[in-house]
């Protein structure tokens, strides 16, 4: 990494090690020298996430200030991490965190299993579930029932089909946020919608801030995009947005997008309140930072909640925010509709762009779902998805508890997955140990730039009952071979995490 690009003060360095000090140590457990304990202390929180790659540390003295230690202690321990990797330095620049080269890298393989492995291997890398049917059906028949009359047409409409563009706009309305058609374009699913955002305002080099955890594979079409990205930890647990980390990153790194998953955040499952909305959106706008809300999970509360207003609900001049929506999570993966709403000319130059990507969405889902939207059907599909991933996270939670009982997690009021702490263990051999004993997990450090979250693994609410049981009970068995060392392979840094 040629330099920082977010920062760490002493001040939240001494909170976020002083909160280790909670976690008990084993019985017999020799206490290790200052020094040691402080540099081992800085790399659990970059593995895990909560210090984000590339974050400018306090000098030493601040540092050795805020912990009540001596300045040699601190000197020491970051002396360690730059032996070790963790810490890169410059003369005049400080020193900022860094993963070696040689860290684990992410699972392998996670792309969907085709249908004939399902029998054999339990898949928990995919975030998705099976079709709400008779909805997909009925969708589809009401579709072919309205297409003769765009079958005499060219078929390609960039923006979307002008009645599904107006539906989604009188769906934003109903919701308290006036829209009209033409803030509204239909796209490929949600990763088809920000690619296109990413490539109309940040071009290779530019600064994109993520949530650290975040969405893999948003994270990867950023990557490729050649975006630097620029993580801004979470809060603990399920609180959301840490926002005096947002506003710092904003301000110093003045990135030209941020990306956030506000409604049920995948993978911890998070839901951001009126507040932090709010005042993340003012600091964006004060930035000059385009905000892009990914709302593909806001339809899936699981437990009564109060659902916030939309992120773009604190935007009204539409000057900061671009709202990202899909029914590929809330209905069915397999139905690649998706929608930008945004500042008419926004969406103008978004439409222009689409002339050399993908030219537009296919006319017939396009149609499924505004058939879905116009009839009812969405709402009634939405409530039996609700109820299936109910049903499946509270039997997998109820499974890990006793099958993993060290594991750590809070359970989320909404979403599809579980955000866990694996008992001390690395994600990445856990991943390649599951697959050997016949199950899919994709590893924390898919979800986290540069190598954190290395203790994390992500389990999605993908099945239940006796699987769930089944899928804890090989979970346990892959920690029994990364405890015992039967668990090793390499593994390859790209793979696919819906």
């Amino acid at each position: 990494m040629a330099q920082w690009t977010s920062a760490v003060g002493a001040a939240q360095l001494a909170r976020l090690l002083n909160s280790q000090q909670d976690r008990p140590a084993g019985p017999g457990t020799r206490r290790p020298p200052a020094y040691r304990a402080l540099a081992d202390g800085i790399r659990l929180l970059v593995l895990e996430g909560r210090v984000p790659v590339a974050a400018r540390l306090p000098a030493e003295r601040e540092l050795a200030l805020a912990l009540s230690v001596s300045r040699t202690t601190v000197a020491a321990a970051y002396e360690a991490l730059r032996t070790e990797g963790f810490l890169e330095s410059r003369r005049g620049a400080g020193s900022w965190t860094a993963v070696p080269a040689g860290n684990p890298l992410p699972a392998r393989g996670l792309e969907p299993l085709p249908p004939e492995s399902l029998g054999s291997i339990i898949d928990l890398g995919c975030a998705a579930l099976p079709a709400p049917e008779p909805w997909l059906t009925r969708a589809v028949q009401g579709a072919l029932e309205e297409l003769p009359p765009y079958a005499h047409t060219h078929g390609d409409y960039p923006a979307g089909l002008a009645a599904l563009r107006s539906m989604i706009a009188e769906r934003y309305t109903s919701r308290g946020i006036p829209t009209m058609p033409e803030q509204i374009m239909v796209t490929t699913g949600a990763m088809g919608a920000i690619d296109a955002i990413c490539h109309l305002f940040a071009g290779r080099g530019e600064r994109i801030a993520v949530e650290s955890p975040s969405y893999a594979n948003i994270l990867q079409l950023m990557r490729e995009a050649g975006a630097r990205l620029v993580p801004v930890a979470m809060g603990e647990g399920l609180s959301g947005w840490d926002m005096d980390r947002w506003r710092q990153v904003l301000r110093d790194a003045a990135p030209r997008l941020a990306y956030v998953v506000a409604d049920f955040h995948n993978p911890t499952g998070a839901l951001a309140d009126e507040d932090q909305r709010r005042r993340l959106v003012d600091a964006a706008r004060s930035a000059g930072t385009v905000l892009v809300a990914d709302e593909t999970m806001s339809a899936l509360w699981l437990d009564d909640v109060e659902m916030p207003r939309p992120v773009c609900g604190f935007d009204p001049a539409g000057s900061t925010v671009i709202t990202v929506g899909s029914a590929s999570k809330a209905f069915w993966a397999g139905m690649r509709i998706g929608w930008v709403r945004a500042a008419p000319d926004v969406i103008r130059s978004l439409v222009a762009a689409r002339a050399y990507a993908d030219l537009g969405t296919p006319v017939l889902e396009q149609l499924a779902v505004n058939w879905l939207f116009s009839t009812g059907g969405w709402e009634q599909a939405v409530d039996l998805r609700r109820a299936q991933a109910r049903e499946n996270r509270d039997a997998l939670v109820t499974a890990i508890r006793r099958e993993l009982p060290t594991w750590e997690f809070q359970v989320p009021k909404g979403g599809l997955t579980l955000w866990v702490r694996a008992g001390g263990l690395s994600g990445s051999r856990l991943a390649v140990a599951g697959e050997r004993v016949g199950v899919r997990v994709p590893s924390g450090p898919r979800f986290g730039v540069d190598g954190a979250f290395e203790g994390y693994v992500r389990l999605p609410f993908t099945v239940g009952g006796a699987v769930a049981e089944e899928a804890a009970a090989r979970l346990a068995a892959a920690a029994h071979l990364v405890e015992t060392g039967a668990s090793n392979g390499s593994e390859s840094p790209r793979t696919f995490v819906a």
